[in-house]
């Protein structure tokens, strides 16, 4: 089984974490992405936002496993075919949280590229974009080392 190993330095992630965790109990209750579907019925709607949710908080979940107490002894994260693709899931769905609660003001290119001028923003959407930018890199880690293993097929 294919498997990464990467060590964080602990003063850096935990700010990020911070973040990542109140951006997570947002979630909690409703979708990263919300479902607009006006043809459905109601009880069907209602039903698979329900399941969506329910899969959604499952994924965060397994991000947030990540970072247990053997991460704040070792300092290191294991991301492996197991939870893979649950923590690519998370990683986008607290990307969407946090581009639409906290990072509105940002422009898509300037998020995606990570070409932020960090100095003139308040501390709370600093930490935030260094946590979309946290998430965006172990989304790129994931894809460029299991990528071919969790999606089948070559993937670059």
């Amino acid at each position: 089984m294919k498997r990464i190993e990467v060590t964080l330095s602990l003063p850096a992630i935990v700010p990020l974490l911070d973040v990542i965790k109140q951006m997570a109990d947002t979630l909690g209750s409703s979708l990263a992405a919300p479902l607009r579907l006006d043809d459905l019925e109601a009880e069907f709607h209602t039903a698979w936002q329900s399941d969506l949710l329910t899969a959604q908080n499952a994924d965060v979940r397994a991000l947030l496993a990540l970072f247990d107490q053997e991460f704040f002894t070792a300092h290191t994260v294991t991301l492996d075919e197991g939870n893979a693709e649950p923590v690519l899931r998370a990683c986008s769905a607290l990307r969407l949280r946090l581009r639409t609660e906290v990072l509105p003001a940002l422009p898509d290119e300037a998020l995606e590229s990570g070409a932020v001028d960090l100095l003139p923003l308040a501390e709370p959407v600093r930490r935030a974009f260094l946590a979309y930018v946290f998430l965006a890199t172990l989304q790129d880690l994931i894809l460029s080392h299991l990528g071919s293993t969790i999606l089948g097929g070559d993937h670059p």
